[in-house]
């Protein structure tokens, strides 16, 4: 299967170890997922995205990106495909207009429940879906039940709202295709729903089978003292629901910060004020 990373922070970030340096980083997990990679990161409000179907590990613009991102939001992605030619169209994040996602997972039987997927999305969106996988269709139902909310322009989004519409995204993809695995090595036809979502402002992470990891602060940040945005909150879990960073990762990355395994059917999500909000 895939391998997931998605950034938030209060300040502006690179992201280099996280992709290339670490244990377990994005670069080294494309030995065992060689089908494509994707890195969408933000400058200002608008998403820059870069994808190649090579393999990130021997990819010279996959280091080359990963050295100079330096951006408040990052989400990355490395692919192993199950559903869909090996291409650049469905070669993970994918974007429309403000918003960026990628997927870890895969719908048993999904050409058995394309059709009635197709009609979840709301029929303005249907043309912009390029590729073949059932990744790109699960983004545009989920943008689709968010565009009955919100204006999928606007940049202040109600976090509990949006948590709220994302859930009720994914019961009627449930609805259709059947319950997700319970379990991570359930076998790669089985169906998985794993995903990180974000407009840059606010991010959400999802488990829905496949493991997925968040950290929220480090066990000693090395910059405590030069960091004008340092707060308590980077060295301890938040009390006050105000975090400076959000990190989503399929593996713990080596370094300081410390990790939590998200529980399945778990949704954490950030706005635009580093709120998080944890929905079992």
């Amino acid at each position: 299967m895939c391998r997931l990373f998605g950034f938030r922070s209060i300040i502006l970030s690179q992201v280099h170890k996280s992709l290339v340096e670490a244990d377990n980083a994005l670069g080294m997990q494309s030995i065992k997922n060689p089908d494509g990679w994707g890195v969408a990161y933000y400058v200002g409000q608008t998403p820059h995205l870069i994808k190649s179907d090579t393999s990130a590990i021997t990819c010279d613009i996959f280091k080359k990106v990963s050295g100079v991102v330096s951006s408040h939001t990052v989400v990355a992605h490395i692919r192993k495909s199950t559903i869909g030619n090996h291409s650049i169209l469905n070669t993970h994040p994918f974007q429309f207009g403000r918003w960026v996602f990628a997927h870890n997972g895969n719908i048993k039987n999904y050409d058995e429940h394309k059709e009635k997927l197709l009609e979840l999305v709301n029929p303005n969106l249907r043309k912009f879906i390029l590729g073949e996988t059932d990744s790109e269709l699960i983004f545009f139902i989920i943008l689709s039940y968010i565009e009955k909310k919100f204006n999928l322009d606007a940049i202040k989004i109600n976090i509990e709202v949006l948590s709220k519409t994302i859930r009720f995204a994914v019961d009627q993809i449930i609805n259709i295709i059947g319950p997700y695995s319970e379990v991570d090595d359930a076998g790669e036809t089985e169906t998985y729903l794993t995903f990180i979502l974000s407009n840059g402002d606010s991010m959400i992470g999802f488990k829905g089978g496949k493991d997925l990891h968040y950290s929220t602060y480090k066990n000693k940040c090395a910059d405590a003292q030069t960091c004008s945005s340092y707060a308590p909150n980077c060295e301890a879990p938040a009390t006050d629901g105000k975090i400076n960073h959000l990190i989503f990762s399929s593996e713990p990355l080596s370094g300081e910060n410390i990790w939590s395994k998200m529980q399945n059917h778990e949704l954490i999500a950030t706005n635009q004020e580093m709120l998080i909000k944890i929905y079992k």
